[in-house]
């Protein structure tokens, strides 16, 4: 099997962010920052070269693959943020009706910037499925 490339590092994500050239998106990203781990109460780290997490949880598949992975986090990159939502959104019609502007793929929030949505469901979201995961998988 192959080595997983997203794996925690030592970066300290406060370097990270502060390198970010956008001026908004680095603004956004420390904001970012400040919400996850008030809604997690977990520290940040660095997962890979750009994904900031915050907690972990352990999960194997039905190939005998397994590891550990970032419970939720998210990445100030280049065109938009990205936000990881590991449940997915199935769940969470009802909140993401009231979000404001973004996109999904499968376990990824994407938003241009934090004005474009509201900060208090984007922390209802962020909460709930954090819930959902620390439930499924028993942090």
């Amino acid at each position: 099997m192959s080595e997983l490339k997203t794996v925690p590092t030592d970066v300290k994500p406060e370097d990270f962010i502060a390198a970010v050239d956008h001026d908004v998106r680095r603004a956004d990203g420390f904001r970012l920052l400040e919400m996850f781990r008030e809604i997690t109460g977990e520290p940040a780290v660095m997962w890979g070269p750009s994904i900031i997490g915050f907690g972990t949880y352990h999960y194997k598949y039905e190939s005998g693959r397994e590891g550990d992975m970032l419970m939720t986090g998210f990445s100030p990159r280049k065109q938009k943020h990205s936000l990881y939502i590991l449940p997915g959104f199935e769940r969470y019609g009802e909140l993401l009706s009231k979000l404001g502007k973004y996109k999904t793929g499968k376990s990824c929030l994407y938003i241009n910037k934090l004005a474009d949505v509201d900060e208090q469901v984007l922390r209802e979201l962020i909460a709930e499925s954090v819930a959902y995961m620390r439930e499924e998988y028993g942090e």
